[in-house]
């Protein structure tokens, strides 16, 4: 079992994953850490917990934005 440790807004958390999957884990704990920084610097009272929020929203916006793009395209 792979396991990764991971950064965002101060807080370190340690994920467990399948082994070889570590690189990918920190490639999205990337994306996600890039989101909340940035509405943390737009929006400084709010927690951990509401910024996390935030950031999975705003990424499963652009997920069915994308997602709706394909199916138009007929993929």
């Amino acid at each position: 079992m792979g396991q990764a440790t991971i950064t965002i807004n101060g807080r370190t958390y340690r994920l467990k994953c399948g082994d070889g999957e570590e690189e990918r884990l920190l490639a999205l704990s990337d994306i996600v850490r890039q989101r909340v920084d940035s509405l943390a610097g737009e929006f400084s009272a709010a927690g951990d917990d509401r910024l996390l929020l935030m950031a999975a929203l705003m990424l499963a916006d652009e997920l069915l934005d994308a997602q709706a793009r394909l199916k138009s395209l007929g993929v």
